[in-house]
């Protein structure tokens, strides 16, 4: 049982570390939380559902469920998602930045994410929708632990993503550019850094990174308007456990509260499932309020 919970919550984890990484820059750079991140998640899952469909999409690739058009729907839909995170950000929470009140841009955010989620509802309808109807066949790993190829290859693209966003962070200039900004916003001015460019990138990447936890939730689960608002309680205790403006946190983050949550089903039933996000949330503020990685940004 404990190794089909680890491959269940690192699965899980490697999603939610994904969604995080996005909440946790904005949190980190911006100095506010972004309740629209998970919002994004939902719109990346449509967008890739609308793309899929477009390109004749139920064509499996070998003992996959899917095939090479939702990998070419996730990558157009991540481009869009980040499109839709800036536009968010040029006509809404830039405008009110320059009022400098952290308040006024959560209560934007938490407006925007009904927004976003109303939106999608109205386009969509409540009902759930599946990128293919065929049944993914579980694969025996070893002695008590079985997945789907679907899990599998979800799990690799997650951890593709997290490295090469981790190798950005901290290897590129951009990388360097946005750890500054993250340490001390107004140094970073005096050393020439363009915090706009900055500022563009972040909602750029968070963006693509929420779309592509939205598709990879959809595929192992199902896409639906409500995907978002519950993946958002446990963005943010990933972001909080792994410290806020660290992404390297945020992946270690999203892989302990998806192993806790896979851990709660067996244990305690699927029903206290979401309440585990919360619990390790408010255990981390307790005992460590600037979560494991002390609030890095790389």
């Amino acid at each position: 049982m404990i190794g089909q919970i680890l491959i269940d919550g690192i699965t899980s984890g490697a999603m939610i570390g994904l969604g995080a990484i996005g909440l946790t820059l904005t949190c980190g750079l911006l100095r506010f939380a972004n309740f629209a991140q998970g919002e994004f998640a939902t719109w990346g899952a449509y967008f890739a559902l609308l793309i899929a469909g477009a390109l004749g999409g139920a064509a499996p690739l070998g003992p996959l469920t899917f095939g090479w058009p939702l990998l070419a729907a996730l990558l157009i839909s991540m481009g869009l998602t980040a499109l839709l995170a800036w536009s968010l950000d040029a006509v809404l929470f830039r405008r009110l930045r320059r009022h400098g009140n952290a308040i006024v841009l959560v209560i934007a955010s938490f407006g925007a994410s009904l927004a976003l989620r109303s939106a999608v509802e109205f386009l969509f309808g409540p009902e759930p929708y599946y990128y293919s109807r065929d049944i993914a066949m579980t694969l025996r790993l070893a002695p008590g632990m079985r997945a789907t190829a679907d899990q599998l290859v979800v799990l690799a693209l997650a951890l593709v993503l997290m490295l090469a966003m981790h190798l950005l962070l901290a290897r590129t200039p951009l990388g360097r550019a946005m750890r500054a900004v993250s340490e001390n916003p107004d140094l970073a001015r005096l050393a020439g850094i363009d915090a706009a460019r900055v500022v563009r990138a972040t909602w750029l990447l968070g963006g693509a990174l929420a779309a592509a936890a939205g598709v990879f939730l959809g595929v192992t689960v199902q896409v639906r308007p409500a995907m978002g608002f519950e993946l958002l309680l446990p963005l943010f205790a990933a972001a909080i456990l792994g410290g806020i403006g660290s992404v390297p946190g945020a992946m270690v983050g999203g892989l302990v509260i998806g192993i806790a949550e896979a851990a709660a089903v067996p244990l305690a039933g699927a029903q206290y499932r979401a309440a585990v996000a919360f619990v390790v949330m408010l255990a981390m503020l307790l005992v460590r309020p600037r979560g494991l990685f002390g609030g890095r940004a790389a």
